[in-house]
């Protein structure tokens, strides 16, 4: 989803590459929300999160099963090939632009700084 708005992967990651800079990639499957536009799996999310030049991709794993999920991406990924993310990437463009399973991007959900200003000192 994130591709088609507000766009880390367009404009953030480049430059942090270009830095030098470890990128942390967490939230692939955007807490679950990106699954409830029902147009990917959570493999797909994973999948094209690990495809990315990230340090590290860090995925939630609150049960076995999403865990062993996780290590069956880990231990058997394949960077992903331009044909495959230009299918995931039109088959993720409406719900994307709809700006309505990423609220991390438009809402204060998942900031917890925002609901604890005197974090910030």
């Amino acid at each position: 989803m994130d591709a088609h708005a507000d766009s880390f992967e367009k404009l953030v990651l480049p430059v942090l590459v270009s830095r030098g800079i470890g990128v942390l990639g967490m939230k692939p499957i955007g807490a679950g929300k990106i699954l409830e536009s029902g147009v990917v799996s959570a493999v797909e999310c994973l999948h094209y999160a690990l495809t990315l030049p990230t340090s590290v991709v860090i995925t939630g794993c609150d049960s076995m099963k999403i865990l062993d999920q996780a290590l069956s991406v880990a231990r058997t990924f394949r960077p992903l090939t331009t044909d495959q993310i230009a299918v995931l990437l039109a088959r993720t463009a409406a719900p994307g632009q709809a700006r309505k399973f990423e609220p991390y991007k438009t809402t204060n959900e998942h900031d917890s700084t925002a609901d604890h200003p005197e974090w910030m000192g």
